[in-house]
């Protein structure tokens, strides 16, 4: 069978729509529904129902489902171990969101070239909705992410339960004004509890997805915000950064999804590899919890 055609199952499944999955494959709607067609002429029977609400699958489109997943996988997989880097036996694609990579990422690269060095490595930073879609579709091994969706087929361990604290560069360590707070975008969760809790920070004159860059914006021109502890302990501890006092917390764990489908030694290599990291990362920041199964 064309993976294609597994492909464009899949996403057709994702998006709820043939129009948006077209849209997402960048071909026509005739060009998705030709597809399934031929899809459903090879199975021998309908794999979905389209009406005005959208499409949904049919008996046999939810059993094609697990073997589509799995089909898609095999070939993602083959195709990465076909172009192996000489001296390496298997490669781990791992992908990370923007806020968790620093310093999770940065200390499982450092592990994985000194315990695993015949594994060949590529990381990726994206959104956690496109790193999760790839490891639905078999092009990530692994994502780390902060409020992974459930999705069929995915499995789910919790890595670090980290806390949001509020820091400031203030000698005081006093509550900032609104002026001198700067806003972190740490995800709907986080701006919800926010926005509830300081109604007066709601309108910052600086803010940004990006924690890295806010924690060096203040280590060079003072002021205060939200970060991750692992991330600014070390400024702590030198004083560069205090903690604000009675200032509440807002828990902001990490979570790796994999496929059930995946290359289990491969992935238990590199899970190894991430509970190491996240050990460390994690060694003031509550209970370490590992758990495995689909993510509710």
């Amino acid at each position: 069978m064309d993976i294609a055609l597994a492909r464009t199952f899949l996403e057709i499944v994702a998006q709820g729509s043939f129009v948006a999955a077209a849209q997402r494959l960048h071909l026509t709607q005739t060009a998705v529904s030709a597809r399934v067609k031929s899809l459903e002429e090879q199975l021998g029977t309908p794999l979905f129902r389209r009406h005005k609400a959208g499409t949904v699958l049919t008996a046999a489109g939810e059993r094609f489902l697990p073997y589509a997943s799995a089909l898609l996988q095999v070939w993602e997989r083959a195709r990465h171990q076909v172009a192996l880097p000489s001296g390496r036996d298997a490669v781990v694609v791992l992908g990370c969101e923007p806020s968790l990579w620093d310093p999770l990422l940065r200390d499982w690269l450092g592990w994985m070239k000194k315990e695993a060095p015949e594994l060949a490595v590529r990381a990726e930073i994206s959104s956690s909705g496109k790193l999760l879609e790839q490891i639905a579709s078999g092009t990530l091994d692994i994502a780390i992410v902060y409020a992974p969706h459930h999705r069929p087929g995915l499995r789910v361990e919790l890595l670090i339960e980290e806390r949001l604290v509020l820091v400031t560069t203030d000698e005081a360590a006093s509550p900032p004004e609104p002026h001198e707070y700067v806003y972190v975008d740490w995800g709907p969760e986080f701006g919800e509890q926010h926005r509830l809790l300081y109604p007066e920070w709601s309108r910052p004159s600086l803010s940004s997805d990006f924690g890295p860059l806010v924690r060096e914006h203040l280590l060079s021109v003072g002021g205060a915000g939200y970060f991750r502890l692992g991330v600014v302990r070390s400024h702590l501890e030198s004083g560069r950064l205090r903690r604000v006092p009675g200032a509440p917390e807002f828990p902001y764990p990490a979570y790796a999804v994999y496929s059930e489908g995946a290359d289990e030694a491969v992935v238990a290599r590199a899970l190894r590899g991430l509970r190491h990291a996240a050990g460390v990362e994690a060694a003031d920041a509550g209970s370490f919890n590992g758990i495995a199964g689909s993510h509710q």
